[in-house]
């Protein structure tokens, strides 16, 4: 193979005319998933190394290799759908052969069997082959060996940014219409990944979804090809061989083009239903988390919609940078109202077309459902005209699993809009804070929100937008004053030791932002004040850290993700040198 993709029984789909490692695991097959017994070259377009890619399986039929496919635990291979619904293909015909390295002679570490079960992912689209992606289960279970074992899988929430280095085997064609020489060795080859936006300019816009993932070699000359069909996309994070893709596609004018990319099933996005059919021994899932930032977002081509990180977090009426007063129309364009009834109770914060981001306590409130929650965007004052306002009922509300309803631990809550919102001058997501950021004690930033402006007072008519300017305050002196079991690591707070200027009751939900560069970056969610009062001196307030939740964010957002920067505090941290011995008070 130049390696370049293909579908079963040789026929190319064409889509273009239509640790660290531990973050979210399942732990059956994490003793053995992805670690090769032999050492594994990471060079690509030859002939691979007996045993370098264990986990390889060889779909046949007739005693003919068609495709390929991906051994996840001892009894089940993950594969195509296009290879489990070939003509003649079922489980009285299909024989897997695993510990393989030639078609044809000896292979002393073969093991075949038959297959008991074929599943089918039931939303398959047979026409633009969206969710190819199938399950075979074997007669009887196979002994793991140096030359059988299984690969790791892609977990929900896994990145895998433009340029991430990639590898394919197979034993397709080496060429478009050339078949492999005898003995039709296991082919590698080693591609980078491009990203989803640029890999739609390639094809057409809209051709590659969510469900897709891409790679290969601007100039081409080496990729999948026929009879590759099936077989893995896997990528190394530190000792381990992860599973990104399934071979899918490639292009019409043939295998390996230049600047035509591959195109294969994203495993990430199936972790829910393989373990749906899976219900014991489970496959090993991994989050696959890559470094920097994805050079994919800056992509743009006729046709292709701005990416959020392009667009969010840039207010065009936004000049001022003092708070404490009430907020000019239109510069914090993402600040939401939560209301009930006609009336506001939470803010909230647009973070792309179709998602808001709150508090769960606002989720929680009693009488608060899909029936009786509307989000009202662009909005200024809570009476008279709004004409910049756009208001959406709300179709799904997810709070997060783990939120704690006693201490607000995870106080995190995702809205979903019924329908999409345009963006305009007065409507724009805001960017969110990223893993790694540092916000140390000092950093400036700034809330927003209709909540009283005092302890019981609330907002004069017409009940204007409120932006106040707040210092962080740093976790070590906030637990001086809250205790250590309070002020969590998925804790940040704010606020004045004189007191007199912070949020209030009817702010929940709504948004801590700070700017760095040219965009508005929310680092917070509103979430406690003191019991004692609103803005008290010595009290800060406290918010949900945004950075702690991009991998929970992104495993429920799973298309136009929100734009995500990492905010770098300078000079050195302050809070480090405070020490106390804290009291219990109760936020």
């Amino acid at each position: 193979m130049t390696l370049t993709s293909a579908m079963a029984f040789y026929k190319v789909i064409c889509v273009a005319t239509l640790l660290t490692l531990l973050s979210q695991e399942s732990h059956s097959q994490l003793s053995v998933c992805g670690r090769p017994t032999f050492k594994t070259r990471i060079v690509g377009g030859q002939v691979a190394t007996p045993g370098s890619w264990p986990w390889q399986a060889s779909l046949q039929n007739s005693g003919s290799h068609f495709c390929g496919g991906t051994l996840i635990n001892n009894q089940w291979v993950l594969t195509a759908v296009q290879c489990c619904s070939s003509p003649g293909v079922s489980t009285s015909t299909l024989v897997v052969s695993l510990g393989l390295q030639s078609l044809q002679g000896s292979n002393p570490n073969k093991v075949s069997r038959t297959v008991s079960q074929i599943i089918v992912h039931p939303n398959f689209n047979a026409v633009t082959f969206d969710n190819d992606i199938c399950l075979l289960k074997l007669s009887s279970p196979v002994t793991f060996t140096a030359y059988i074992q299984p690969v790791c899988l892609a977990a929900t929430g896994s990145t895998f940014y433009k340029g991430t280095v990639s590898w394919s085997t197979g034993w397709g064609n080496v060429g478009t219409g050339v078949s492999p020489p005898f003995p039709q060795n296991l082919m590698e080859v080693q591609k980078p990944i491009v990203g989803n936006r640029e890999c739609n300019c390639n094809y057409r816009v809209g051709t590659i979804t969510d469900n897709v993932i891409c790679a290969g070699l601007t100039a081409g000359g080496k990729g999948i090809c026929h009879g590759d069909s099936g077989g893995p996309l896997v990528s190394k994070q530190g000792s381990r061989w992860i599973q990104a893709g399934i071979v899918t596609f490639t292009s019409s004018k043939g295998c390996a083009q230049p600047n035509i990319p591959s195109g294969y099933t994203r495993v990430s996005q199936y972790q829910s239903w393989i373990n749906s059919q899976i219900t014991s021994n489970q496959p090993g899932f991994i989050t696959f988390t890559s470094t920097g930032t994805d050079g994919d977002l800056s992509i743009t081509c006729p046709g292709l919609p701005l990416s959020i990180p392009q667009v969010c977090g840039q207010p065009t009426l936004n000049t001022k940078i003092v708070g404490g007063q009430v907020a000019s129309v239109g510069s914090w364009p993402w600040q939401a109202s939560l209301q009930t009834s006609g009336s506001h109770f939470c803010g909230g914060t647009l973070i792309n077309n179709d998602w808001v981001l709150t508090a769960a306590h606002c989720c929680a409130s009693t009488g608060i459902t899909t029936s009786t929650l509307t989000v009202v965007l662009g909005l200024r004052s809570l009476q008279g005209s709004n004409r910049n306002q756009a208001s959406r009922s709300v179709s799904q509300i997810i709070i997060h699993p783990n939120y704690n309803i006693i201490n607000l631990e995870n106080d995190i809550c995702l809205l979903k809009l019924s329908s999409p919102v345009a963006f305009t001058t007065y409507i724009q997501p805001v960017c969110l804070a990223a893993p790694g950021s540092t916000f140390y004690k000092g950093t400036l930033s700034w809330a927003t929100g209709w909540g009283d402006v005092g302890f019981g007072v609330s907002l004069p008519y017409p009940g204007n937008l409120m932006e106040v300017q707040l210092p962080i305050v740093g976790n070590r002196e906030c637990s001086c004053t809250y205790g250590l079991s309070i002020i969590t690591k998925n804790r940040m707070c704010t606020g004045f030791s004189a007191g007199g200027k912070d949020i209030c009751h009817g702010d929940g939900g709504g948004p801590l932002v700070s700017k760095q560069g040219g965009r508005w970056i929310q680092e917070g969610i509103m979430s406690f004040t003191s019991s004692l009062g609103c803005a008290l001196p010595n009290f800060p307030s406290g918010y949900t850290r945004v950075s702690q939740y991009q991998s929970w964010i992104n495993s429920q957002i799973t298309n136009f993700q929100p734009g995500y920067y990492t905010y770098k505090s300078t000079g050195t941290d302050g809070d480090l040198s405070v020490t106390c011995t804290p009291p219990k008070n109760t936020p």
